[in-house]
């Protein structure tokens, strides 16, 4: 079943507001030694990574102004 893209571009936000959350208060040096931190907002750069992905080939246009 194709996804919708507004249900894409609410995961994408979504990720986006727990990387801040995740790493508010944190300093690099701070999130550069918790590898529990960087795994975390590593995984959620993924979930953006796929989402992005999918809205290129479901609406392209779409992907295409936030890919730019």
């Amino acid at each position: 079943m194709p996804h919708d893209p507004r249900k894409l571009l609410e995961d994408m936000r979504q990720a986006a507001a727990y990387v801040q959350a995740f790493t508010a208060g944190s300093s690099a040096e701070q999130f550069a030694a918790d590898m529990l931190l960087r795994s975390a907002v590593e995984r959620q750069f993924e979930i953006v990574g796929e989402a992005l992905t999918r809205l290129l080939k479901l609406a392209p246009d779409v992907g295409q102004r936030i890919r730019a």
